[in-house]
């Protein structure tokens, strides 16, 4: 009797899982990502259950959006994506007329509500406009294409950086970029695009950069110029994960964060608090988990039938392997800090609810293969 009620409950959680067209897999990472997320930031917080909360709330609103998406068809996507992509353009617009300032930046908009950052929703929408630009044009793209799908990434990067946000604009910007590469874009204009920002870099660096901008490029480059003003924040994060050690120091226990020596432990350099607490090993799970979701996700898009689905899906996927890769390449000192949280794991409402939300686009390709629709 007890087998049979394992087996009923097997097939009634499949037959949950298909009817639904969530994931399995990617559905069990993204949960154990999220758990461990308000694990430490619980910790990070210096036990503020208030902010946790509001975290799983935004966390619980991203995966209801995961499985609103999951049943909406990817041709049905495609359709409405020009709206959207013109929708959070004009957001974002409003933003630099009616937003919030916080930190120096003005980013956010605050319906009363609801307080969120329309450039987070900017790193799903834009692969998925330009997608959507490639699918009657022919691939590779040729210079005209490329010069026009450039343009589309052009407008809401200017906008994101005029807040300013360089972190966000570098993501999504790459969230473009990584479209066209996976459009077959030829060699020869790779490195023509590579050669290009390296000879405007110092243009950007003396005309547009904000003082605080050169002032973390520089630090990076040599963190122990400023140990107690501009290095502080690397160089708290770089003794928090050395003394982690093998096993850590232990939930709650971690004296940087605990102590308020590491600053923005709940956001940005939430890695280093879990480094210090859950140590190597703690790392090692994170990371592990993070590759499962990527290579998830990848094989999901490699799997796909059509332009459209396929660009997107490997756009959303290598866009959250960069967002993760910068994030730990920044608290560990090997890149400039750029103001870039950590994937499902750093406190932002926003971010983790549009993220989630991408995945469920992904989801939504697994569980329809072809757009017979199109």
């Amino acid at each position: 009797m007890s087998t049979g009620y394992i087996q009923e409950n097997e097939v009634t959680s499949s037959s949950f899982i298909e009817k639904t067209n969530i994931d399995g897999p990617l559905l069990l990472g993204l949960l154990f990502l999220c758990s461990l997320g308000l694990l430490v930031l619980y910790s990070a917080s210096r036990e503020n259950e208030a902010l946790v909360i509001r975290q799983a709330t935004f966390m619980g609103i991203g995966f209801l959006a995961i499985v609103i998406v999951a049943q909406i068809h990817p041709y049905y996507l495609r359709v409405w994506t020009p709206v959207l992509f013109a929708l959070v353009n004009l957001l974002l617009v409003l933003v630099l007329v009616v937003g919030d300032v916080g930190k120096g930046a003005q980013r956010w908009l605050d319906l009363g509500f609801i307080r969120f950052q329309p450039s987070e929703a900017m790193k799903i929408i834009l692969p998925m406009m330009m997608a959507t630009f490639f699918i009657q044009r022919p691939l590779p793209p040729r210079l005209k294409e490329l010069l026009m799908a450039l343009m589309i990434v052009a407008i809401p990067v200017a906008l994101i950086l005029r807040q300013p946000d360089l972190g966000t604009a570098i993501l999504v910007s790459l969230s473009g970029v990584f479209v066209l590469f996976l459009a077959g874009l030829r060699w020869w204009m790779i490195f023509s695009a590579i050669g290009s920002v390296l000879i405007l870099a110092p243009i950007y660096w003396k005309f547009f950069m904000h003082n605080y901008q050169k002032t973390r490029v520089l630090t990076f480059l040599n963190p122990e110029n400023d140990p107690m003003g501009a290095g502080w924040n690397i160089g708290q994060s770089k003794i928090a994960i050395g003394s982690g050690g093998f096993y850590g120091k232990g939930w709650l226990s971690g004296t940087q964060s605990q102590l308020e020596f590491l600053p923005e432990a709940n956001t940005d350099f939430i890695f280093a608090v879990l480094a210090e607490e859950f140590g190597l090993v703690g790392i090692m799970i994170l990371l592990g988990t993070y590759l499962f979701v990527i290579l998830r996700s990848l094989y999901i898009s490699a799997k796909a039938e059509d332009t459209f689905t396929r660009l997107t899906g490997g756009a959303i996927a290598l866009t959250f392997f960069v967002h993760v890769f910068v994030n730990c390449g920044m608290v560990s000192g090997m890149l400039p800090v750029v103001g870039m949280p950590l994937p499902l794991i750093s406190y932002g409402g926003t971010s983790v609810a549009t993220l989630l939300g991408g995945f469920g686009i992904l989801m939504s390709i697994a569980a329809h293969k072809k757009m017979d629709k199109s």
